[in-house]
Parts: structure tokens; sequence; C-alpha cells
């Protein structure tokens, strides 16, 4: 692939010439939009639709009303902007380039270890708050302005929002509080684009009327086009001479502004519901070129408006790389086998916090929509609707994203675990990789929240096998909550279990034979790299057995000691913080069985913040990699030198 940005001696252009205001902000914007498809594309994902329809918003803001360009990024009298929803910081990236926030390398690096993070970090240069958990913004925002305040210090408060994201609970907590708190120098614009992730807002969780509700807690509220220049001009203009009230815009949007087929999202006939396609991801290579030619095609007629040659860079495609063989989505399996036992269990229901297509529950959705419950973004709601459904002698099954489920939900998880009812909590997403969303997605720590209920079972499945059956045991016959930990991205291999494979409660299954050594790992992701270090260290005369644990927090004494008895060694490979996890319920179990004297051991995760990039790259950064781990499994440092196992490695690290 060639990636060629327009560059910001071109914006500089634009930013210099009369004419047009209104044409001056509109190339600004679409030459942004040119470099937000490259960034992206380059960086294999990340959040077209809402980055395209905020650009225009930004663009007014920074170039019109911010004077953080003039006081300085760190100036105590600057006005504060930044996104609550987080979805659209590839627009902001970019525009960020062009204003001379970003070098160009950082825009390429999208998504890439030492580059951008797939949501807003502060560690950015600009990011003036770190998001991607939705409902927070205005909490944030309006400590900021409380801050500035007390402080003494001039500069307004600006915070965009998702229209999903007023389905949030601490949205309403926070608009309340605002108004009461009389914290006036704020201003909230919501991104009305009317779609959340790949549904019409007002299918999932309808939010109507915004403007009555917010103005009854007492804001001052205003409706615009928020891609009419002049109108946002107007409103701002406006909004100056309101003091006495917070503010908020409710700016309506097109998702995918800017690129046509982007713009429409399509209709099923089954359903009569329409998706879009284009919330996050990168395009496929035509679409791609399509949508930069309709970019470039208006920059060059805006231009010769106003008189300027911009050069816009031809971007082209080298050729297509083949998709790897043997892969597999545990999710796949997930969505499956709910719908089979749903044909015999009447008394299973599924409640989804818009992510329905993320969780491969759209077919259940389809099969039996009278047992489907979309409850929007929000978990707590969601948590708490369970809650209600297991105390009337229903199954509910809750899926959503590990990060937003787990911590986000976890008292009201605390309080129906205490009313003894069965839920199972199907935490997506779970574990360090995917790892270009950043650490507001990646989830690291709920085996440690819910691992401290008493009545809760926890596992992670290896593969599509092993999938179909810790659902069908949390179905039809945990007697207890469950949790079932679930990796979102394709298994870099398929995990082979051996034929004489059963899936017994808390036994594990031995996946490779060894003398030395013995891992305990979970989940296809962190099993990949464990056999693979077991390749590294048998050509270097180093026996490790690897051991795929699905129980996560379910140990069967007699079985591990019959495993651990022989080993000196022993390790523990975590897709998860080293606190909380596995590690610690298999120490605990071999101190009890006073199994640990003359013996070494050692838990392999995380226990620092997750870095963002590629798999490869944050395994590699984190020394979870195949290599890594076999250097500190055998204390060696020279085993990269066998080039054959290297290249093994290399084709077969996930990207």
């Amino acid at each position: 692939m060639i990636y060629s940005l327009i560059k910001k001696t071109e914006f500089d252009k634009v930013l210099k010439c009369g004419g047009d205001w209104t044409n001056r902000m509109r190339i600004f914007s679409e030459m942004t939009r040119f470099n937000t498809l490259i960034a992206v594309k380059k960086a294999g994902s990340g959040h077209l639709g809402s980055s395209l329809s905020a650009a225009d918003i930004v663009t007014y803001l920074y170039l019109n009303e911010l004077n953080v360009l003039q006081t300085g990024l760190d100036s105590p009298e600057r006005d504060i902007y930044f996104s609550s929803k987080g979805h659209d910081v590839p627009g902001l990236y970019s525009l960020f380039y062009a204003l001379g926030i970003l070098p160009e390398e950082k825009l390429l690096g999208l998504r890439r270890l030492n580059g951008l993070d797939g949501h807003p970090e502060v560690r950015q240069p600009g990011i003036e708050a770190s998001t991607g958990s939705l409902g927070m913004g205005i909490s944030k925002g309006k400590g900021m302005a409380w801050a500035k305040n007390y402080n003494n210090n001039g500069g307004h408060v600006y915070v965009l929002t998702g229209d999903g994201e007023f389905q949030e609970g601490q949205i309403y907590e926070s608009i309340q509080s605002t108004a009461h708190h009389k914290i006036n120098n704020i201003t909230v614009i919501i991104d009305h684009n009317k779609y959340q992730t790949d549904m019409l807002v007002e299918d999932v969780n309808n939010i109507e009327d915004l403007s009555e509700k917010i103005s009854a807690f007492g804001w001052f509220v205003v409706r615009i086009n928020g891609h009419d220049y002049d109108s946002l001009k107007k409103t701002f203009a406006e909004l100056k001479n309101i003091t006495d009230k917070p503010k908020m815009i409710i700016a309506d949007t097109i998702k995918g502004k800017g690129v046509s087929f982007m713009e429409k999202p399509e209709m099923e006939e089954a359903s009569g519901k329409t998706y879009y396609k284009w919330h996050s991801g990168a395009p496929d290579d035509d679409s791609y070129l399509k949508g930069l030619a309709e970019i470039a095609e208006r920059i060059k007629n805006l231009s010769s408006g106003l008189n300027l040659q911009i050069s816009v860079p031809l971007n082209e495609v080298e050729g297509k790389i083949s998709a790897k063989t043997k892969m597999e989505f545990v999710t796949d399996a997930y969505g499956d086998t709910l719908c089979e036992i749903a044909r015999y269990n009447k008394k299973l229901v599924v409640i989804d916090g818009d992510l329905s297509a993320d969780c491969k529950l759209r077919k259940f959705e389809k099969m039996y929509p009278d047992r489907f419950v979309e409850n929007g973004i929000a978990e707590q709601d969601m948590v708490s609707m369970a809650g209600g459904m297991a105390r009337m002698g229903l199954i509910p099954v809750v899926s959503t994203f590990a990060s937003f489920l787990a911590a986000r939900a976890n008292e009201q998880i605390y309080n129906n675990a205490g009313e003894k009812t069965k839920i199972i909590y199907t935490c997506h997403f779970a574990g360090l990789i995917p790892a270009g969303p950043g650490k507001s997605h990646q989830s690291i720590r709920d085996i440690s929240l819910f691992g401290a209920l008493p009545n809760v079972t926890i596992l992670q499945p290896c593969n599509a096998v092993e999938t179909k059956k810790v659902v069908e045991y949390c179905v039809n016959e945990s007697d207890e909550n469950c949790v079932i930990r679930l990796v979102i991205g394709p298994s870099p291999e398929v995990i082979e279990l051996p034929e004489n494979y059963e899936f017994k409660i808390g036994t594990g299954t031995e996946l490779t034979n060894g003398e030395d050594a013995v891992l305990f790992a979970y989940g296809p992701v962190m099993l990949h790299e464990a056999l693979l270090a077991s390749s590294y260290l048998k050509d270097s005369g180093f026996g490790l057995k690897i051991i795929n644990m699905p129980w996560l927090n379910k140990i069967n004494n007699d079985w591990l000691v019959s495993v651990a008895k022989n080993y000196k060694k022993i390790f523990v490979l975590e897709d998860h913080s080293v606190i909380g996890g596995l590690g610690d319920r298999l120490l605990n179990s071999l101190s009890e069985s006073n199994l640990m004297n003359g013996k070494t051991f050692k838990k392999f995760g995380l226990n620092e913040y997750p870095e963002c990039g590629t798999p490869w790259e944050v395994l590699a950064f984190h020394r979870l990699d195949a290599k890594s781990l076999a250097e500190r499994i055998s204390g060696k440092s020279d085993l990269e030198a066998d080039e054959k196992i290297k290249e093994k490695y290399t084709a077969d690290a996930p990207q």
C-alpha cells in the first residue's frame, strides 16, 4: 500500500488564503476527512463513521472558537475541548496534524505501538481527557469547568458526546448536577448522527425528545445542522450571551459524512431495520480508493473557488494480502450454541448492550426476537434487569464487552449474586488482544472483579469446541452465576484438543509433553503464544508441558496435585493482570496442598496498563510473546539465534 497524507503545508495555504469563509472551513474539513480515511486504512481498524460526522464541528471549534492555539496546550487560561465518546479520535488526530499539534509519523502510526491510541489518551499532545468508556465526559468536563472557576482561570470547556451515549445513566447524573451547581462555563455538543454502532438509536433505546429532556434539567438547549458552518457560527455567537446556564447544542449530523456510500445505511427487508456498516473497521481496498476519490474531487472543486492549488496525493493499492488459514472466532460458537439451547430451554433469554453484531448475537435476535432484549448503552440497568428476570425463574445471558460489564456494573452484579439466582455474564473482548482500541477496551481486571464473589464460576474456552461445552455447562448444569470470557477477534490458530478431551469441572487439558516445567494458560491468544514458546524451548532441549485451563476460579485439587507434583518449575500465563487471575487460584490450591516446598512459581501477565498497538507489537512490549516467554522460562536470551524457529514464529504471529 502507498499511504500519502495531504501535507500540513497544504492546510497552511487554506488558513492563509482569503475568500469565502464558509468555503475555507469546508475545504479544511474535507482535507482532514481525506487524511482520516488514510490513517484508519493504514491502521487496519478505527472508527470512520463518527470521525466523519464530527469533522465539521471540530474544524469549526479549533479554527474559530478555541483559544488553545494562541495560549498553548498547557496554559491554565486555555479553552478545553475533548470528545466523551472517543470513537471520533482518528478525525481529531487528523485535525491535530493539520494544525501542527501532531507530526505526520504519529498520524500514520494510529493504533500502533508508540503511535496514537485507538481511543483518546492524555499522553497524546492536545488530548485533554482519556475517553472511550462512554458516559463519563460531561462529568469530567464539569470538573474541569468547576476547577477553572475555583482557580480564577479563564477559558471555556467544550465536550462532544455521542447520541447513543445518552443511554448511559451517568449522563443524566452529570447534566442534573452541572445545572444544580451552576457550572455555566461549559458547552456540550451532541454529535447526533442517529446511529450507535450499527443500528439506529431510536431502534436500540430511543433517547428523544432530547431538547425537552435536557431543558428540564436546567440547561439552555439549541438544535442545529452540525454540518452548516454559518449555523455553527451564529449559534456559538448567541451562546456567549447565555451566562446563567450550562449550554447544550444538539448537532444533527450524518454518520460517515463526506463519503456517499458511508452516509447510507442498508435496509434489511426481513426485520425492517436499518444497519450501518461503517461504524468501525478499515474499509476494503475498493471502498477506500472510492472514498478517497470522492473527497479529492470535492477538495479540487472547493479549492478552485478559492483560487488555491491544493496538492492531493495519489494513494494506491499494491495488491491484496491473502487471509490466514485455520482461524476461527470463538464468538461464532457462542452465538450458535445459544440458538441451539433456546430450542429446548424456554427459560433462556439474552440481553445485549448495543453490541449484538460484535457479540455474534444477531442470529439469536432474529430467531428468538421475543427472548432478546436490546438494552442499549446502559450496563448497570441491563444487569439489574437481568437480576429481576432471574428472580422470576428465567436464565438471563448478559452480553457486552468485558471492560464495561465487569467494572461498571460491578455493584449490580454483586447485588444479583447475593440473591442466589443464576445469571450468565458473557465478557466479550476479554484480555489484552486486540490492542488497537487501547486500554479503555482491553479487559485485564475482570477475573479479579468477579472472582471475589463466592458463587460465581469463571471460564474461558480455548476454541469453538470448548466454547460450546462452556455455554452448555453454564446454561444446563451450573447452579450458580457464570462468567464466560471470550476473545473477540479471530484466534491466531485453532487450538487442537486431544482426542480423549474431557470437559470436567476444575480440570485442565494437556496440550504438550515436557519434563522440565509446566505452564498453565487459557484462551486462544495466550495458548497460541505458549505453544510457540514450547517449540522454541523444545529445540533448545527444554521440555515444557502446556496445560489448557478453562476453569479460572474452580480448581480440582487432586487433579492439580497429580499434574504439578513432579515439576519444580510452575508457570502461569495470564490474559489478565497478574493480580487476581488464574495464577493466584493455582498458587492458593498448591499451598493448601503443601506442594510448594522446593518449587518455584511464576506468573506472567500484566502488572501495568496495557499498551495500544498491533497484537504482535503489544505482546512483545509486555514480554508475553512466544520468544519472550521462552526466554523468561528458560533463563536464556539467545533463543532467537535459531532462525528456523524464529521464522515459524514470525509466520504464525498474530498481525
